[in-house]
């Protein structure tokens, strides 16, 4: 494709209304002309910031974060430096680490109607295709870089992905732009650098068309896996189940092995996570899913616990997967706005929606609210039942797992136990029809791995 500024206009249309444009910007060819062609377009350069992600990893770093902030004010835009902590952890990559690092750091931007740029190309998407190949992963790493996704509360975009290296270099030239060269692309200790300066000018010697070519298969690839994924949700949602944010262990056993699998990935793209290597699946299944009911098998991997409970397969935030209640109970929480969401110590936000039955809206307005968390003795009173009930008891019966118990919100009314969660409602204060409130829980907002 040929370069020039009509191709932001285009891509962009995807988004509109666009709110604002960031631009990572590392200071080198490839984000310098993505910077030039949207500075080129009066109507976009208002909205347009470049974002310098300072790793500190290098002693030239502050000098490029000088460079960046002087270019991006030659060309009229505004200009952010953030600065990260991208020290890998053990396990960890330098370069997995720096990636995680500058991603966190781009997606705290973003709010509704922002889209965020990056400038990979085409070399840059067979790069990619090619180390996925190498780590033996599925389709979705053969797909290669997506040329949109959703991102934080935005977009993230790539205009350039079908361009050619040549092309960026040549409208480089063409405007006589002047970037820096990170010396540390040079040296083949990383993965992605051995592939392009030793691999990659071989392959093309014998298949000069490589880049595009393998384009075209991530394409094709991109194209069954988005089929596949139809076919995986449609299985997922029959084993799923909603309220309890798990997977039907009896009905996923009940598939073929091959949809199993799936199901479980399809899961991990439900929950915003990293895909499952091959080994760790083979965990999944010998260790938690296979496990005898009698026993409280866990399996932690990417923050989270596998865990299972009379028959079904949980997969939690680490801190809330081998949560136990704590020994100084937390002070009741007072919701003084009762209109507005209120913030859990999860995470979460607990919220009174209208419902045709519930708690009569006129006492939820007048009366004092207040939420507390499990102390142990609690007792609640239910419609159309006699006597009052035990919360253990009625945990126990629910099925509702040990480990969400204390979390789960008590709602005092005027200090009286009105409601247990989203699941009861004590017979005092529940109304069959009228102009009720219901509480609604929102989970923590996951992470996107992009």
């Amino acid at each position: 494709m040929d370069i020039k500024p009509q191709c932001i206009v285009e891509a962009l249309q995807l988004f509109a209304p666009v709110r604002r444009i960031v631009i990572g910007y590392s200071g080198g060819v490839d984000s310098h002309v993505l910077l030039h062609l949207c500075a080129a377009l009066p109507e976009l350069r208002p909205r347009v910031t470049a974002v310098y992600i300072h790793h500190g990893l290098q002693a030239v770093a502050d000098d490029w974060a000088v460079h960046c902030q002087r270019t991006a004010e030659a060309l009229g835009v505004a200009f952010m430096a953030i600065p990260v902590n991208a020290r890998a952890e053990l396990g960890q990559s330098p370069e997995e680490a720096a990636r995680n690092a500058r991603y966190a750091a781009f997606r705290a931007l973003m709010g509704t109607g922002d889209v965020l740029m990056f400038a990979q190309h085409r070399e840059d998407q067979l790069e990619t295709v090619l180390l996925q190949l190498f780590r033996g992963s599925g389709l979705q790493g053969l797909s290669g870089m997506p040329d949109h996704i959703g991102f934080g509360a935005g977009w993230l975009l790539r205009p350039l992905l079908d361009a050619s290296q040549q092309a960026v270099l040549d409208y480089a030239h063409a405007h006589q732009l002047q970037w820096v060269e990170d010396p540390s692309n040079l040296s083949n200790t990383y993965d992605r650098n051995f592939l392009r300066n030793s691999i990659v000018p071989l392959l093309k010697q014998r298949w000069p068309a490589l880049d595009k070519t393998v384009a075209r298969s991530a394409g094709h690839c991109q194209e069954a896996r988005q089929l596949l994924s139809v076919i995986a949700g449609q299985q997922f949602a029959a084993v799923f189940d909603e309220a309890r944010q798990a997977l039907s262990i009896p009905q996923l056993l009940a598939l073929p092995e091959q949809a199993q699998r799936l199901v479980i990935r399809h899961w991990y793209g439900h929950l915003h996570l990293k895909m499952p290597s091959q080994a760790f699946m083979g965990r999944i299944f010998a260790e938690v899913i296979h496990a005898q009911a009698s026993g409280n098998p866990q399996l932690l991997g990417q923050g989270h616990c596998l865990r299972r409970y009379r028959d079904k397969l949980y997969c939690l935030p680490i801190q809330a997967g081998p949560l136990q209640p704590s020994d100084q109970p937390q002070p009741a929480i007072t919701w003084a706005d009762k209109q507005a969401p209120l913030l859990l110590p999860d995470g979460s936000y607990l919220q009174g929606v209208p419902a045709v039955s519930g708690i009569l809206r006129s006492v939820w307005q007048h009366a004092e609210i207040a939420v507390q968390f499990r102390r142990g003795g609690e007792k609640i009173t239910l419609p159309k039942r006699t006597g009052s009930h035990c919360l253990k008891k009625l945990y126990q019966e629910a099925a509702i797992p040990p480990w969400q118990r204390p979390l789960m919100p008590l709602l005092y009314v005027n200090g009286e136990l009105a409601a247990v969660g989203t699941v009861w409602i004590s017979a005092q204060f529940y109304q069959a029809q009228g102009d009720c409130i219901r509480l609604l829980v929102t989970p923590a907002a996951p992470l996107c791995p992009c």
